[in-house]
């Protein structure tokens, strides 16, 4: 994985909490609030926290835990801060690879489909366990095979018939590119977790439009550095086509599709 591949910057934050948000991610988070929530955390660390579809829902939850939320890229944890607001929320550039927290520091980590762009997982995970209590719990999700996610799977296909002599593989390759439970589990083994468990979750994805579908996807996420690196057709044509799909497929005004993801648990020993 490049770091274009991980790059969340420019106006790519605004339109992924205003276009995938409430389509991809809500749904997920509430399960993996209340997931966290189960234990009364006094110390909750977020990893990857993005725009804090999962951190807004954790301050709601447990009002009085001390919830640190972190992100490799800034610009996302800005547009985050200003949904949320400080209160109760400690805001932290960080790299999950080098978490810059003591030891044994909190009672829960959680990790809203971040793990999957870890470029080391297994450090990443061993970070995790060094920052968690002896007993702590690793909560977290990934998504399952592209074609377990209809909007992922067309925006897929749309990109191939746009660019057929070398097609965006943003998706498949990272997003939907880690959905193995047995490397998994293998990752979290060898860092050191024990007790680890899987569930299938399965949501509707929902978009008020096609336009806004494709325009999250494909300018919402690290999917328009591959668009924008092959100059021609533009973003802006590679828009305009998802959307003439999306609308083939799932017709005009709202739409929605099928989505699966993972639920991973694991425990620090």
């Amino acid at each position: 994985m490049s770091q274009m591949d991980a790059a969340f910057q420019g106006s790519i934050p605004s339109i992924y909490e205003n276009n995938l948000v409430n389509m991809y991610f809500a749904p997920y988070a509430r399960d993996l609030c209340e997931r966290l929530a189960a234990g009364a955390p006094r110390r909750i660390l977020e990893i990857a926290a993005g725009t804090g579809a999962l951190t807004r829902l954790l301050r709601k939850r447990l009002p009085d835990a001390a919830i640190t939320a972190s992100d490799l890229n800034q610009a996302m944890l800005d547009v985050a801060a200003k949904i949320v607001g400080d209160g109760g929320v400690e805001w932290r550039q960080a790299d999950a690879s080098d978490l810059p927290f003591p030891d044994q520091s909190f009672d829960a980590v959680g990790c809203q489909f971040g793990v999957m762009f870890f470029p080391d997982k297994v450090k990443a995970y061993a970070e995790a366990r060094r920052v968690l209590v002896p007993g702590g719990l690793f909560h977290f999700n990934v998504w399952d095979k592209v074609e377990t996610c209809d909007f992922a799977r067309v925006i897929t296909e749309a990109m191939a018939e746009l660019y057929p002599k070398d097609p965006p593989t943003f998706f498949q390759r990272v997003p939907h590119g880690y959905s193995d439970e047995t490397q998994i589990t293998r990752d979290l083994k060898a860092a050191g977790f024990k007790d680890i468990q899987f569930e299938n979750i399965e949501h509707r994805s929902i978009s008020p439009s096609a336009l806004e579908a494709a325009k999250g996807l494909c300018e919402g996420t690290p999917l328009r550095s591959e668009i924008e690196a092959r100059k021609s057709p533009t973003l802006e044509e590679a828009t305009r086509h998802a959307t003439e799909v999306f609308i083939g497929r799932f017709g005009r005004g709202e739409i929605a599709g099928g989505m699966q993801a993972i639920q991973v648990s694991a425990t620090r020993p």
